[in-house]
Parts: C-alpha cells; structure tokens; sequence
C-alpha cells in the first residue's frame, strides 16, 4: 500500500525528538495497563499497512524475566564484530529515547529517525479509513488507539528497513506471546531466567509466566533457554516439542568456567559439550559489565549467534563482547566517590546485584533506592536492609507510577527489625536525594548503589551531581 503524506496535508518530522513527542501522545502502556491492553491484532495491522518491515531482515528475539536487554545487545555486538550491520531494539531508555532503538550500540541517523517516523505517523493518520478501523477506532467494540510501545517497535522495524541492516536482535517488552515484537518469525529465539514478575498480567506463576515466554517459540527455530527451575524447564520443553522447536538448554548445552569479577568488567571461558558445533577452542572472554550473571547472559548470546551463524569465530565473539556498551547494569558513573548503577527490580535481580556490588566494594555502603508501583518492595528491602549503613528512598522520576512514601515505610521499618539499624532517609526529589548520597559518600568514603528502577538510574544520570 502507497502512502503519501502530501496526500493527507501532513509535514514530515525533521528529527528524531519531534518524532518522539508525537509518539509519546499515545497510550503509553508502560504507565499502566488492562487485560485488554495486550493485544497481537494491532500490531500485525500496522505491520501489514506498512508493508512488513518486520521480514526486511533475519532476526533474533529474545524474552525473560532478567538479563533480556543485556543478552539482546551482546548478540548484537557480537553480530556487529562479525561485519553484519545490525539493529538492536530493547527497553526502557534509561537516558535518551534513541536508546531503544540503535544500530549496534550507535544511535542511527536523524535522517533514519525522521524519515521513519513520518512513515509512522502517515500509517496511524490514516487507519480510519483502512481495512482495519475497527481495530484502532474507539467507535468499534474493541477499538482503541495503538499504544506507545506497539508504535515504538514499530518505528524500529521502519529504521531498520530505511537502513538496509543486515539481521536485528530484539528484545521483547512484557511477556511474549502478546508483546508487540512477537509478529517477527527468527533465526533463534533465546528466552533467559524466569521469575515472578508483572503477576498482574502474566500470571500468578511461574508457569503461567512461562507459558507466556514460550509464545515467542516459533515452529521449527531453535530455542536457546536459560537454566530455568523445575516448573518453568517442563513448560518450555513442552512448548519446544510441540513446535518441533529444537532446544539447546544452557546447562545441558554449555559450562561456564573461570569467572573472575573485577570492578572493569566480567572474564570467563564457555565449554560447548557434546561436540556443539564442532570442536571449538574459544578465548578467554571478556564483558565490560561486572556480575556473575553478565557471563551467564554473554554464553546464551554466545549460542544463539553461533546456532545461526556457525562460521562467527571466536575472536569475533571475543572482540563483540569486550566493546559491549549497555547503560545501567552495574556501571559505574563515578570513582570518587565509587557510584554505581543497576536497573534491577525484583528479588532476584537485586539479590545478584548487591552480591557482585559487596564482592567488589564492601558492606555499609549507601543505598539509594526507587522502583514503580507494583514491585515486591519487602523482598528487596529484606535483602538490601542488612548491607547497608544509609538508606536514601526517592522517586523514580515520573514516567512510571510509584509510591515513594510507602517504600520509605517499607525500608524503614525493616530496618528497625535490624541488629545493625542502618539510618534510613526519604528524599522525594531525587536531585536532592543524590545531592545528599553524595554528600555523605565522600564525608565517610563510602560507596553508593543506587538500583531498584532503569528509570531511576535515568534520574541519576540526568542530575550528573557526581562529576
């Protein structure tokens, strides 16, 4: 279908910022959502109106609970090293929009960003009076106007069309069978850890948020799974079996061995097992991102690109993932004092975060901690509480809903129930909440983490009171 936007008396965008606001007047989902909210139908509409953007080049998805955004930049970093031009689609920003969607780990053009957000904007102007009105006009039972994720992927899909990339490595939003990458059909699909999360939509359990993951399998694409527990390992195999998908389970497949954490990044060497892909004398690797966990993500990238492209040596793998660059997963922002920020947000990410960050830096450091409504504050405050000797509690800015005085009651009072009471304080504004960490870093040399939200790390980032 030819659009023309002279045709319907539209301008077309001449940056990627006017792109972007006009797109955030949309339903952002990310700010809430219903049941009804995630729908497949929307998405596969615009795709089709603009002419399957999504088919323009082979691609990997990648979904879970933790570590997604960490093992779609490593695929693609790795893709990169190897000569492939590469696009690479996660979320959330943590400070620039563009973040999201990038050509390895660059922002692509204004001229990309623009020319795919007027073709965007002609495709929504016109759905009613389209074939598909009644799925995106409110006047029709089920209509209702796209969201802002459904038309970021979106516009992805057109940036990496105008760009002529040669494979894309996509991260899916929430979930997978409904999300609103799921219309791409991949070389590999690659699902990581699972754990309780966003109970409210995909389920009271691990299985059920299981059963969502595994919607990304697609008939007859390998699968790459992470060491899952008991009950998510029996969903995914049976999903894989069903869609005749073969499945390379991690643990089964590959042995991480050697991992040394330094504050400069994680070192490691990956054993294949049975003969996977032929005798292999891998290097030892390295990602500049400090965690146990980060080798964990860099193997499952390691497999997914080897299963679809078997000829990418080792040394191109090596050299990908030694340039990896992906903010807020336990970067450091500053050395004096030693400020570090990780998006984790939920107990098992803030768990293996504050591990690597006591390894690396000692206990009764401070804390400066906000997440969005709908997290499970107790969990983290349990954890986070005992290893600290002063705990901020602000908001993670505005672009989620949050309950900042309530997580203050949570940590608070769990602190009371502490041998070691660490002092807890609660800063609503985060420039002030900074402001005082700070303060207080270099006044007792001590380090600061400050987690619990990618959108409170984008708040930390923005302030830049450390430099």
């Amino acid at each position: 279908m030819t659009i023309s936007w002279e045709q319907y008396n539209l301008k077309p965008f001449d940056s990627s910022r006017k792109a972007f606001e006009w797109l955030s007047g949309f339903v952002n989902l990310e700010r809430g959502q219903t049941l009804r909210s995630f729908r497949l139908d929307r998405t596969k509409a615009l795709a089709e109106l603009a002419g399957y953007p999504e088919r323009c080049a082979p691609s990997f998805h990648v979904a879970g609970s933790k570590g997604k955004g960490s093992v779609t930049g490593m695929i693609a970093a790795i893709l990169e090293a190897s000569g492939k031009k590469t696009a690479r689609y996660s979320s959330p920003h943590v400070s620039d929009f563009r973040e999201r969607i990038l050509q390895g780990d660059r922002f692509f053009t204004e001229e990309i960003y623009a020319q795919a957000g007027t073709e965007l904007r002609e495709l929504v102007e016109i759905l009613p009076s389209s074939v598909h009105a009644d799925l995106f006009d409110p006047r029709f039972e089920y209509g209702e106007a796209p969201s802002f994720f459904e038309l970021m992927t979106l516009w992805f899909f057109l940036c990496a069309r105008l760009s002529h990339v040669d494979v894309m490595s996509v991260e899916t939003g929430m979930g997978g069978r409904l999300d609103a990458t799921n219309i791409l059909d991949p070389l590999v699909s690659v699902i990581t850890v699972i754990e309780l999360e966003h109970t409210e939509y995909l389920g009271k359990t691990i299985a059920a948020i299981s059963g969502e993951k595994a919607g990304i399998i697609k008939s007859g694409k390998p699968l790459i799974l992470a060491e899952q527990s008991a009950e998510a390992l029996e969903v995914f195999r049976e999903r894989a079996a069903l869609n005749k998908s073969p499945l390379c389970y991690f643990p089964d497949c590959a042995e991480l061995r050697d991992i040394r954490v330094s504050p400069e990044g994680t070192s490691f060497t990956l054993h294949l097992k049975n003969n996977l892909f032929g005798d292999q004398n891998f290097p030892e690797f390295f990602v500049p991102i400090p965690g146990e966990i980060q080798a964990g993500n860099a193997g499952l990238a390691i497999l997914a690109v080897k299963t679809a492209y078997p000829h990418i040596s080792g040394e191109q793998i090596k050299k990908g993932l030694a340039g990896f660059k992906i903010p807020a997963r336990f970067e450091r922002i500053s050395t004096n004092p030693n400020f570090i920020l990780d998006g984790a947000h939920t107990k098992r990410s803030v768990d293996l975060c504050l591990k690597t960050f006591i390894a690396l830096y000692g206990d009764n450091g401070i804390l400066v901690f906000g997440c969005a409504a709908g997290k499970d504050v107790l969990a983290m405050a349990q954890i986070c509480v005992p290893h600290f000797s002063r705990i901020i509690i602000t908001t993670p800015g505005t672009f989620k809903k949050s309950s900042p005085a309530e997580i203050f009651t949570i940590f608070d009072g769990e602190a009371r129930k502490t041998k070691t009471k660490p002092e807890v304080f609660f800063f609503p504004e985060t420039r002030e909440a900074i402001h005082h960490a700070v303060q207080m870093a270099i006044e007792h040399k001590l380090p600061i983490l400050g987690t619990g939200s990618f959108y409170l790390a984008g708040e930390i980032k923005k302030f830049g009171m450390w430099s």
